[in-house]
């Protein structure tokens, strides 16, 4: 194995200096030694088909192959996801979803056979699972983790159904346990407590949730047992699930005739968000990006180019939200990441090429108008 890390710094040095002089296209990068893995809860869901384009767009433009594994957030598949990959022979390894207990055998089996591994859309929580974030850092080959603050934008969310009037919001999450969800309903919850503590006389309900798993048909069974159980609900928060929950409950909400009286945000963006916002059946959105796997993709990347040792090591990269409440805010974002992607091949070797800073900074500058600047030059 020693003569495998030798062989990568010598490849990643050669690499270094032929792209100080870059000045070709893409198609120019030969990287077709490279093959990196995707554990991901679906590749054809709203969320995971976007993430899969900009994925399929960045091994294309940097030459490597990538290999989809789906494991429809399953425990045992999740783990066994990344010992298939490893077997397949990726020498780098991005996964979602992953509860913190998951990453305990993802980040042994990896540590093993010597594979990069780093999360995308989820980050081991340091505060609720410190002995997994410990061993994650002190392992060589865990890179870190790509991934949104949850509490910030669950705040968000809940405080546009606030600002809308609605007063008894039913609550729908995906998996008990799952890290993103919790920080999403610590933001519900922390939205409504502040407004409740400054309107004593106005307060807000916010129901237990109802859990969906991460289909549609669970989506709209736990709608519809929130509207039954509270024939006076007035909005709807489907926290999240890659997107089929959202739309079981908006199916439902329909079927109940409730659409005029039931306001839903969500996040992850459907396809159809802009003609949602206009008939009333979404009340606004969050999340729309899907380049957190493209950013964990360039970690991985980048570790296996320079057969870096990432022990003691934890890198922790941020993306803010896109939040959309109008037809008008959705206009651009569709032109820009659902027309086209919003990096093209030349900005994705760009980003290859960029330190951690710089890739940090690259991922706090991702907005609708960021994408528009670029797309113009």
């Amino acid at each position: 194995m020693k003569l495998k890390k030798i062989a990568i710094t010598v490849a990643g040095a050669l690499f270094a200096a032929s792209m100080a002089s870059y000045s070709a296209s893409a198609l120019a990068i030969d990287n077709s030694d490279i093959k990196i893995g995707v554990s991901i809860w679906s590749s054809t869901d709203v969320l995971g088909s976007d993430s899969k384009r900009m994925l399929d767009a960045a091994a294309e433009a940097l030459g490597v192959e990538v290999q989809y594994v789906d494991q429809g957030h399953v425990s045992e598949r999740v783990t066994a996801s990344v010992e298939q990959l490893v077997a397949a022979g990726c020498q780098g390894i991005i996964v979602c979803n992953s509860s913190d207990t998951e990453m305990v055998s993802a980040v042994k089996t990896c540590n093993d056979n010597e594979v990069y591994l780093a999360q995308f859309y989820r980050i081991i929580s340091e505060k609720n699972s410190p002995e997994i974030y410990a061993m994650a850092k002190a392992s060589p080959y865990f890179v870190g983790a790509v991934h949104e603050d949850e509490p910030a934008n669950g705040e968000a969310l809940v405080n546009i159904l606030i600002n809308k009037g609605c007063r008894n919001i039913g609550l729908i999450g995906w998996e008990q346990g799952d890290a993103t969800w919790l920080g999403r309903w610590e933001g519900y919850r922390a939205g409504v407590e502040k407004w409740n503590a400054a309107h004593p006389d106005d307060q807000v309900k916010l129901s237990e949730p109802q859990y969906a798993g991460t289909s549609s048909e669970g989506g709209s069974k736990a709608a519809e047992a929130l509207m039954a159980a509270d024939p006076t609900l007035d909005a709807l928060i489907p926290a999240g699930g890659g997107g089929d929950p959202l739309l079981g409950a908006v199916a439902a909400v329909e079927r109940a005739g409730k659409v005029k009286d039931i306001s839903i945000v969500s996040t992850d963006f459907l396809p159809d968000l802009g003609e949602r916002l206009t008939n009333g059946s979404m009340a606004g959105q969050s999340g729309g990006h899907y380049c957190d796997p493209l950013y964990a993709f360039m970690l991985v990347y980048n570790a296996v180019k320079s057969g870096a040792n990432y022990e003691d090591q934890f890198i922790d990269l941020t993306f803010p939200y896109l939040y959309v409440s109008s037809p008008e805010d959705y206009g651009d974002y569709d032109k820009y990441f659902e027309q086209s992607l919003p990096y093209n091949a030349e900005e994705i070797v760009a980003l290859s090429n960029m330190s951690v800073d710089d890739l940090r900074a690259a991922a706090n500058k991702l907005s609708i108008e960021d994408a528009a600047a670029r797309a113009s030059k």
